[in-house]
């Protein structure tokens, strides 16, 4: 499993990154282009790198400054037909599908986290769809609510900025949270007081027998306990080469049905179902933050040992051979 990395080195570094890039065991392929670059003017490397080496060939570009005054560019290798490839990739430490790329993560959270209008609409539009779902009493229609949300990437991010410190990208995190939320909800209260108004359903909605939505007003330890492991999951599948796993992680928490409920529970005048919804919204976003937290926090602490132990344990084999 390999990434390619594109790097502009200025021309006075540029000795020191091909140094760098040279003597990295995990480095498969390596082309540079001598004035390749023309804007930040330097030197061009074109470099494939095992994905586990390329957390700590990237903090080595930093400690150069690269990223300051040239630029390091990064993409997923999709398949390589090549024998240097599965070399370096046996040199690395660690598996690839494990390694985490520190910088891909906070860049990729960073993005998922801005309050744009695509991330307002697809939440606004998951919302209206779980009021819907309320509606009907449709458990299919809830979970097409919970695929469409896009709330775990503001979440992710948050829990993201936390561990690595990133005040703006924290704060932009529960900015998007908070709003998009609030417009979601508030566009959902005047769709379902339009309902209310045409007579498509009435104040007895909420207190008829739901069998498959009145889960999402009974929160209990068990709505902790999924928004937890959906939290680690999620991360996990964010970090890790293994992003498949995070439709597992949207159809398992119930933040946008909640929404959904809470929206017509305003609409509708249910204080008792405003409560017990808003809880459990706030149950699974606490929940998944608090996990997703943690997780970061000791992937953070493991994979920086794994350049350290891997090395001397081969070292020590090939001593014994």
């Amino acid at each position: 499993m390999l990434l390619h990395l594109r790097i502009t080195a200025p021309p006075d570094r540029s000795d020191d990154v091909r140094a760098l890039l040279d003597s990295d065991p995990g480095v498969a392929h390596l082309a540079v282009v001598t004035g390749g670059s023309v804007r930040p003017p330097g030197d061009l490397f074109l470099v494939d790198v095992a994905r586990e080496s390329a957390d700590q060939l990237i903090e080595a570009l930093r400690q150069l400054h690269v990223d300051r005054d040239g630029g390091i560019a990064m993409e997923a290798v999709d398949a390589a037909v090549s024998r240097p490839a599965e070399e370096a990739e046996r040199r690395a430490p660690g598996d690839g599908s494990d390694a985490v790329v520190w910088e891909q993560v906070v860049r990729s959270t960073a993005a998922d986290a801005a309050l744009s209008v695509s991330y307002l609409t697809f939440l606004t539009i998951a919302t209206l769809l779980a009021a819907v779902a309320i509606v009907n009493d449709s458990a299919p229609l809830v979970i097409g609510a919970m695929v469409l949300g896009p709330e775990f990437g503001p979440l992710a991010a948050l829990a993201v900025a936390l561990v690595h410190r990133r005040r703006a990208m924290g704060v932009q995190a529960v900015v998007s949270l908070v709003v998009g939320f609030a417009v979601a909800i508030a566009v959902t209260v005047v769709a379902a007081l339009a309902g209310r108004w045409l007579g498509w359903f009435g104040t007895d909605l909420l207190a008829a027998d739901r069998p498959a939505t009145g889960f999402i007003t009974q929160p209990d330890r068990w709505s902790l306990v999924v928004a937890v492991l959906a939290g680690i999951a999620g991360v996990l599948s964010l970090t890790s080469a293994r992003s498949g796993a995070l439709v597992g992680v949207f159809i398992s928490v119930t933040t946008v049905p909640a929404a959904g409920e809470i929206a017509l529970a305003i609409a509708l005048g249910s204080g008792t179902d405003l409560r017990e919804a808003a809880t459990q919204l706030g149950v699974n976003l606490v929940g998944i933050l608090l996990a997703a937290t943690a997780t970061l926090l000791l992937q953070k602490a493991v994979w920086h040992r794994v350049p350290q132990v891997v090395p001397r344990v081969q070292r020590v084999g090939h001593a014994r051979n």
